[in-house]
């Protein structure tokens, strides 16, 4: 199980479902169409539980960062909207 730190230091188990419903919603807010919204969020989740395997704990910003430049090889608006979502939370 790999624990996240937020940002304000609180710890929490990372919830894929969570990631997922972040860029679903990114991808919906660019018109992607919820076949492509599906697969976007449906890989990206994959990269990062890749990327997670073998820690225990990493920074929200590290995972932030990590489908930042992800979604932004994909779709840049996506990436915008995925970005400016965290920045209005």
């Amino acid at each position: 199980m790999v624990v996240i730190v937020k940002r304000r230091g609180k710890k929490e188990k990372f919830d894929e479902k969570k990631l997922y419903g972040s860029i679903y919603s990114a991808c919906m807010d660019c018109s992607v169409g919820e076949k492509g919204c599906e697969k976007m969020a449906e890989k990206l989740v994959s990269q990062v539980k890749t990327f997670l395997k073998g820690k225990k704990e990493v920074n929200s910003t590290e995972i932030f960062g990590f489908v930042i430049q992800k979604l932004a090889k994909e779709h840049e608006a996506a990436a915008f909207m995925y970005q400016t979502h965290r920045d209005l939370s």
